[in-house]
C-alpha cells in the first residue's frame, strides 16, 4: 500500500501531522536526534511524544563529559560557562556529575569545608551555584576543587589528555542512570563517620561494589589519619578496587555537619556486576617516559573493554613537569600512547590514594592494608569500565 493509498485526499502536511501524531517508531527515532533539555520539554507535547521520550532517555546511558582551561573571559571559573553552553546540547539526563576544577582560581568560601585563601577571589559562591544550577533536580553533584587538573578536551575520546600544574581548568563528568551501574555519592567527617553510615553508603557490606572513587580534604590536620583509616581499613580487606587522594576542599554538595575547618572524605561508590576495574601505582621511582610506560602497559595486561571506560590520573602535586627534567605533559601522553581511545581525567593533589589492583569476574587482585594504600609522590593511573 502505497502512500496515497494510506491516507487518499490527504495533503503532505497532515500526512504527516498524523504520522508524528500516531506512529511511535518514528517519532521515537526523531527524538533520538534532540538534546536532552529539548528532550524533556517535548515530554508535554502529548502521550506518544512522553512515552517515546522516556524510552529514548533510558537507552541513552553513555557518559559523557565537559572540560574547560582559561583564562575565563567571564567573572566566573572557565568551566561554568562552557559547562552551561554544553549542558545544553547533550544527549542524556545527567543522574550523578563529578566536576574537578583547580583550587587557585576557583574560591569556594561559602562551602563548608575551610579552604586555603585563593590568589584570585573573584571565583566562588556566584559559581557554586552557576554550577548547581545547571543540572536537574535529584541530580548528584560533587565537586572537588585541587592544585592541578588532567583532563580530556570536550567531545572526543580520542583527544590528547593535558596536564595543567597550574592556571585555571576544570571538567565535570555526567553520568546518566545505567542499566546494571549504580553510582552514589557519600560524606563522612568525624561526626558522621560511623559503621552504620558506612553501610548505608554501601561501603560495608556491599557485595555488588567494585571501585570507589575516594578524596579527602584537610587530611594533614591531628587526628585525620586515624579518621582515614576508618574508611580506608574495610576497603582495604574487599574484593573492591580504591582510587583517589587529597583534594584542597570541596564545594559540593553544601554539608553543615562538620565544623568549618574539619577533615573529612567524599567519593562515589560505583556498584554493579557489568563495573570493572583496574589501577597501577606509579611510585617514586618512577621518573622517566619510559618507565612510566612500562608501568601503565600493566593496565593493558588487564585486558578490560575500553568502550565505555574512564580513565583516572591522581598525582602528587609534587611530579608532573617538575618530576621529569622539565618535560610536560608526561604521564598523560604515556596514558594516551597505551590507550588512544580512552579519555583521562584526574589532579594533582596532596597524596594519593590506591594500589595495583583489578577488579574482574574473577578478582584477580592484590591484598593491601589501609596504610598501603596512601602514598607521596606517586601517581595512581586507574581504568574504569561502565558495562
Amino acid at each position: 500500500m502505497d502512500e496515497n493509498t494510506a491516507f487518499p485526499g490527504a495533503s503532505d502536511e497532515s500526512k504527516a501531522e498524523y504520522i508524528l501524531s500516531n506512529v511511535a517508531e518514528v517519532v521515537e527515532r526523531i527524538l533520538t536526534f534532540v538534546p536532552t533539555k529539548s528532550l524533556l520539554k517535548m515530554t508535554c507535547v502529548c502521550k506518544l511524544w512522553r512515552n517515546c521520550a522516556r524510552r529514548v532517555l533510558r537507552v541513552q546511558q553513555n557518559m559523557t563529559w565537559v572540560s574547560a582551561s582559561g583564562p575565563s573571559n567571564c567573572d566566573g571559573h572557565a568551566l561554568c560557562p562552557k559547562l552551561a553552553d554544553e549542558v545544553e546540547n547533550i544527549y542524556i539526563l545527567p543522574k550523578t556529575v563529578l566536576v574537578m576544577v583547580d583550587s587557585e582560581t576557583f574560591n569556594g568560601q561559602d562551602c563548608c569545608y575551610k579552604q586555603k585563601k585563593a590568589r584570585k577571589s573573584h571565583h566562588g559562591p556566584d559559581s557554586i551555584e552557576e554550577l548547581n544550577g545547571l543540572f536537574p533536580k535529584g541530580c548528584d553533584i560533587m565537586g572537588v576543587a585541587t592544585p592541578g587538573i588532567v583532563l580530556t578536551p570536550t567531545g572526543s575520546h580520542s583527544g590528547a589528555p593535558k596536564e595543567f600544574q597550574e592556571g585555571e581548568a576544570g571538567y565535570a563528568i555526567m553520568f546518566p542512570r545505567m542499566e546494571g551501574v549504580d553510582i552514589r555519592p557519600f560524606h563522612f567527617c568525624k561526626n558522621t563517620i560511623s559503621e552504620a553510615n558506612l553501610v548505608e553508603a554501601g561501603l560495608v557490606n556491599n557485595t555488588d561494589l567494585r571501585v570507589v572513587l575516594l578524596f579527602g580534604y584537610d587530611a594533614f590536620k591531628p587526628g585525620a589519619a586515624r579518621f582515614l583509616n576508618q574508611v580506608l581499613e574495610p576497603l582495604a580487606r574487599s574484593k573492591v578496587l580504591i582510587a583517589g587522594g587529597h583534594v584542597e576542599n570541596v564545594f559540593s554538595p553544601k554539608r553543615k555537619c562538620c565544623d568549618r575547618g574539619s577533615y573529612g572524605v567524599v567519593g562515589l561508590t560505583l556498584s554493579g556486576p557489568k563495573i570493572q576495574g583496574a589501577s597501577v601505582l606509579l611510585e617514586q621511582d618512577v621518573s622517566s617516559a619510559k618507565a612510566a610506560e612500562a608501568i601503565i602497559q600493566r593496565l593493558k595486561a588487564a585486558n578490560l573493554p575500553e568502550r565505555n571506560t574512564l580513565g583516572f590520573m591522581f598525582a602528587c602535586v609534587g611530579r608532573g613537569h617538575n618530576y621529569y627534567n622539565n618535560q610536560r605533559n608526561v604521564e598523560a601522553d604515556t596514558f594516551r600512547k597505551v590507550f588512544p581511545n580512552i579519555p583521562l581525567f584526574g589532579f594533582f593533589g596532596n597524596g594519593e590514594i590506591g594500589c595495583d589492583r583489578i577488579v574482574k569476574e574473577d578478582y584477580n587482585l592484590c591484598d593491601m592494608d589501609s596504610d598501603g594504600l596512601q602514598h607521596g609522590y606517586t601517581t595512581v593511573m586507574t581504568l574504569v569500565h561502565l558495562g
